[in-house]
Formats: structure tokens, C-alpha cells, sequence
């Protein structure tokens, strides 16, 4: 399970200490201990609106001040301040009891944190944990044992935390904190599996989870795991992936692990993106049935897709790439080899298995464009951005009333490419510039005219060259 390293190491000097620790019973029912110390100012931040919401993921329990600082500011876009809640299932030992808060308040745009332990399921239902939640702007999960928190499941804190990201704000966690913020939590409650277990046996009895308690816009399919590396948790992340697709906790016959490293942490934005801060993480995606996962019998699964992403790297939840993993698999238990590295694919599949057409030069104007008009839907495109004035042209056609989607993957830490969408004259009719290296591109037209047309996908240079592949995916909606 997730065992938080570091709750009860000590932090640094409580700021603007304002501390309430009471014993709190709900009226008609008697509920457990439930401990809430605050610091920072005593009142609320009140405010109309916030831009999140934003999430962060974190590898071990200790709240990483670059990723929480990144969160705050989406949430409040930079300004003012906003006020955040821990939730702990045991308090540390030793050291500083609010080890979490000690952190938020170290960081800038801080109004109060408020630290609550509790320690039993009916606590999910107290009426003041849940009044500091709906007030709070982000919710924090402390390490732990997130079989205490999968009891919240269906409960007024669920409810509340739910309504915080509703409202723009942002969740989070780390170690046991992290792996409730999954939609598929592997909840540990008969005790935690080592990857040897978990490939040896994926219906070990120590492989257990929760479905249908949050459920993140951007984030569906996903299985969290944590201290990955550190603890050789690759294994037991397939193993779990496999799982969700035998037994149909995940839809489109898919799931995504998502291990993060100790000391590691990813921010996910409110438009899907996940940024690493930190050491390392591994997104491993299941897309297809296993070959063979049995109660009793080692796992068969060939090709699981492996991305690994360093300092400063990026995933898009959202639109989900097809490019930048490398292969793995496991044949009666054993992973062929080692699932940590590997060498990323350069010629992917787009989603569906659509071999993308790859570009041809010269094809920087409409005249030498690649001609795309014969591809079956959903199509795909590749390329490069061979220069800083490189322009990639696709000629297209599209019916009266035909939709078309276009989304880019653009490789992360290579170039920062632009996409337009053309007329037959060449004027620009929709376009997709979103700013930074590696920041993907998409957008939607529908043709109005009569008839059919001819049209141009067109990918420019903005900033920087590379030889790493763009993929395009590309869907027709038809009449």
C-alpha cells in the first residue's frame, strides 16, 4: 500500500499558527476522533470564480513545493490567494503534526491550511470536515493507507472534495494520497502486492480495488501506483493494467498505470496535460485483452506501450498520443526485459491503428502539399519540423456538412509547432497556436458550402527544429 515517507520527519516553522484540535460528533450518530489543526489566517477566502482545476500527483507523501506552486497559481491564475485542506488517515509519530501544511504555507498564494486526521469511515460524513473541504480551493491526500480513504466512497467528503474541483480548484497526494486520486484505485485493503506477486498470480488476494469514487476530467483509465522505481513497482503496474481491461473496470478495452517516482510529481492541468516535476514517471497503456490473466496462473501480455518522462516532460491525458513508447512485454510472469528504458518508437500508430501518412519534401506550400485526400478515417499524419521556416502541407477534401478533428501530438522538449486549416485559396480558416515547446495542437471545422472542397492541414515551425515526429490524428464526422 502507499506508506507516506517522510509525515513524520520535521518541518519547517509554523507561519501564523492558529490551531483548533477538538473532538467533533455528528449530531444523532457518534462518530471517531477527528483531529483539525489550521494555521494561517482563521477566515476563508471568499471569491465569484477560479481557472482550475488542476491536480497533482505525487510520488511519495511529501507535498513537492514546484508542482504545488504550479497548481496553486492555475488556480488562481497568479493572483489573490486561495486556502487548502489535508486529509490524513493517522497523524505522525514525531516531528511537526502538520508536516503538509507546514509545506502550503511555505509557498506563495497561501491563505490558511487546514490539516484534519481521521481515522474512520464515519468520518467521511463530518459536518465540519466537509464544511473546510467545500471552502477549501485545494484538497490535498496525505500518504498513508489509501484503503481508509476508499472508504469515502460514496460519502459527504467524496461529495465535497468533487465539488472543490467543480468549482475550478484542485485535488491531490501523495504515496496513498496519489492512488486515491485515480479513477481505478488499487486500495490495498487486504494488504499490498509486490510486482513478483502480481505477475506471478494477478488475482493474488492482495490485489484489490476501488472503482467510481473520483473520477478526474482527462483522467479516465487510469491506474496510480507510487514510489515506483524505488520499489520496483513496474510489475504489479501491468499486472493491475491487465486486470482492468480482463474484468471491464476500464472502457474501450484500455487502461493506463501511472507510476510516479519518489521525490517526483506530476500537475495536471485543467486541458489534460500532465507535467513531470521531479525525477521520473512511466505511463503504461493495456490495449488489448491479455493473453492470459487467470486466477492462480502467471500473466501473459504482449506490447505494453511505456512512456517515460523526465524533468520537464509532458503527457496529454486528454488527447492521447500514439507516439514516444517504447514496448514491453510479459510472457508467464516474466517481463522480456527491462521495463525501466527503452528506446521510443519513431514510426507510431495513431489511435485505431492507422499508419500515418508520412510527409514528403518539399511540401512547404499548398502546390508540393502531400496529398491526403485517399486516406481512410480516422487517418493520420506524420512529419517533422526539419527547420525553424519549415512548413508541412496535407491536402484534404471535405463534403457538405463533413466535421473534421484535427489533433497534434507535437514531441515534448523538441519544437513548438503551429496548426492551420486553409481554403482552397489558401486563407486561414481555423488554426490551433497554443504557446511552448511540445505544446500540442488540435481543431474542429465543419464545411457549410455545398458541394465538396479542397482544403490544407498545414503545420508550421514557430519555434525551434527537430527530427522527433509529430503525429496528427484525424476524424471525419460524416453528414
Amino acid at each position: 500500500m502507499g506508506i507516506q515517507s517522510g509525515r513524520a520527519k520535521a518541518a519547517s516553522a509554523v507561519v501564523a499558527l492558529l490551531t483548533l484540535v477538538s473532538t467533533l460528533t455528528a449530531a444523532g450518530s457518534a462518530e471517531a476522533a477527528a483531529t483539525r489543526i489550521r494555521l494561517g489566517s482563521a477566515s476563508d477566502v471568499s471569491r465569484a470564480s477560479w481557472q482550475g482545476p488542476a491536480f497533482t500527483m505525487n510520488g511519495d507523501g511529501k507535498m513537492i513545493p514546484a508542482s504545488m506552486s504550479a497548481a496553486i497559481d492555475a488556480i488562481r491564475g497568479t493572483a489573490g490567494s486561495l486556502d487548502v485542506v489535508v486529509i490524513a488517515g493517522s497523524a505522525p509519530t514525531t516531528g511537526s503534526p502538520t508536516p503538509e501544511c507546514d509545506a502550503a504555507m511555505a509557498l506563495p498564494g497561501v491563505n490558511s491550511c487546514t490539516s484534519w486526521t481521521l481515522t474512520a469511515a464515519s468520518d467521511g460524513g463530518n459536518s465540519q470536515v466537509n464544511a473546510d473541504v467545500r471552502n477549501a480551493e485545494f484538497v490535498y491526500f496525505a500518504g498513508g493507507d489509501q484503503c481508509r480513504y476508499a472508504a469515502w466512497k460514496g460519502s459527504a467528503l467524496e461529495a465535497s472534495v468533487e465539488s472543490v474541483v467543480a468549482k475550478g480548484g484542485g485535488s491531490g497526494g501523495g504515496s496513498a494520497g496519489h492512488h486515491v486520486n485515480s479513477p481505478v484505485v488499487y486500495d490495498a485493503c487486504k494488504g499490498s502486492v509486490t510486482s513478483a506477486e502480481a505477475l506471478a498470480n494477478p488475482y493474488d488476494s492482495y490485489v484489490t480495488f476501488t472503482t467510481g469514487m473520483f473520477d478526474w476530467p482527462n483522467y479516465g483509465g487510469v491506474i496510480n501506483d507510487s514510489h515506483f522505481a524505488a520499489r520496483d513497482r513496474m510489475g504489479r503496474t501491468m499486472a493491475f493494467v491487465a486486470r482492468a481491461i480482463k474484468d471491464g473496470r476500464t472502457s474501450g478495452g484500455k487502461a493506463w498505470g501511472v507510476g510516479v517516482e519518489e521525490g517526483s510529481s506530476l500537475l495536471l492541468d485543467k486541458n489534460g496535460k500532465a507535467t513531470l516535476y521531479g525525477k521520473e514517471a512511466y505511463v503504461v497503456l493495456g490495449d488489448h485483452q491479455p493473453e492470459r490473466a487467470t486466477s492462480g496462473k502467471p500473466l501473459s501480455f504482449s506490447d505494453y506501450k511505456i512512456w517515460r518522462l523526465g524533468p520537464g516532460q509532458s503527457h496529454d491525458f486528454k488527447n492521447r498520443p500514439a507516439c514516444g513508447y517504447y514496448l514491453r512485454s510479459v510472457t508467464d510472469g516474466v517481463i522480456d526485459a527491462n521495463p525501466y528504458s527503452g528506446t521510443p518508437r519513431t514510426t507510431c500508430e495513431a489511435p485505431g491503428g492507422t499508419t500515418p501518412l508520412a510527409e514528403t519534401e518539399a511540401n512547404d506550400t499548398r502546390a508540393t502539399a502531400d496529398d491526403a485526400t485517399a486516406l481512410a478515417y480516422p487517418a493520420a499524419l506524420t512529419g517533422t519540423m526539419k527547420s525553424t521556416t519549415d512548413r508541412d502541407h496535407f491536402r484534404i477534401s471535405l463534403v457538405a456538412g463533413e466535421q473534421i478533428t484535427v489533433q497534434c501530438t507535437i514531441p515534448d522538449g523538441a519544437y513548438d509547432a503551429d496548426l492551420y486549416l486553409l481554403d482552397s485559396t489558401g486563407s486561414t480558416i481555423s488554426r490551433s497556436v497554443n504557446d511552448g515547446v511540445g505544446a500540442d495542437e488540435s481543431l474542429t471545422h465543419t464545411r457549410t458550402a455545398t458541394g465538396s472542397g479542397t482544403y490544407y492541414i498545414e503545420l508550421d515551425a514557430y519555434r525551434g527544429s527537430g527530427n522527433s515526429p509529430y503525429t496528427c490524428a484525424l476524424t471525419k464526422t460524416k453528414p
